[in-house]
């Protein structure tokens, strides 16, 4: 039986972390036997429910300012690990799979309070036993988003997305330095091969593990 574990799948928007944390949910279920819990931020919870309406420059929540969201995300993270990732961590051979955490935070929130800021507001937080960064270009990104089609949230254009990827660069390092485990994929090529990569990395993670 496996220890529980914390697993969070990261990158920007339009690189493919919601497809690809329900693949590797039902990879480890079928090859690795775990209990797997799959979520999200911002969260289903009511205050990731309120960031959300935020996010959608349509809506009246939309017209809060960039200085806000790192605080409401803040709060939604307490609010979803409280409910949801601790409880289930909690429970033998249960893994939790998330789509985002603070990593997310800290590319997108340091563009208007900078990195320092949001990583204080983000320090008590549980850091993940593993993050998956999928590494796509922007213009791949903003292409994928165009297809989707739908109501473009405020970071969905492409000289965010430039300056996003770029933050994410300074988000790794800070990461890495206190002790967090981060393996970069690329998003490059169609859903199969991108969840082999990343199937390919935890499986070498798991191997390692003592």
């Amino acid at each position: 039986m496996l220890s529980p574990q914390f697993l969070v799948i990261e990158g920007l928007d339009g690189s493919g972390g919601t497809t690809q944390v329900a693949r590797l949910a039902d990879w480890l279920r079928s090859d690795r036997g775990v209990e797997v819990l799959c979520t999200n931020e911002p969260s289903n919870g009511p205050v990731g429910r309120f960031v959300r309406r935020s996010l959608n420059p349509a809506s009246s929540e939309g017209r809060l300012g960039d200085g806000v969201l790192p605080y409401l995300f803040a709060a939604d993270r307490r609010d979803h690990l409280d409910r949801v990732v601790l409880p289930a961590l909690e429970r033998p051979n249960s893994w939790v799979l998330s789509d985002r955490y603070y990593h997310s935070s800290l590319a997108y929130q340091s563009l208007s309070i900078g990195l320092p800021a949001v990583a204080q507001l983000n320090a008590p937080f549980r850091a993940p036993d593993l993050t998956v960064m999928i590494d796509l270009e922007p213009e791949v990104c903003l292409e994928r988003i165009a297809q989707r089609g739908g109501v473009r949230e405020r970071f969905e254009a492409l000289d965010r997305l430039r300056t996003i990827r770029d933050a994410y660069e300074d988000v790794i390092e800070h990461c890495r330095t206190r002790g967090e485990t981060i393996h970069r994929v690329s998003g490059d090529g169609d859903i199969e091969a991108v969840a082999d990569r990343i199937r390919d990395v935890v499986s070498r993670w798991m191997e390692d593990r003592p």
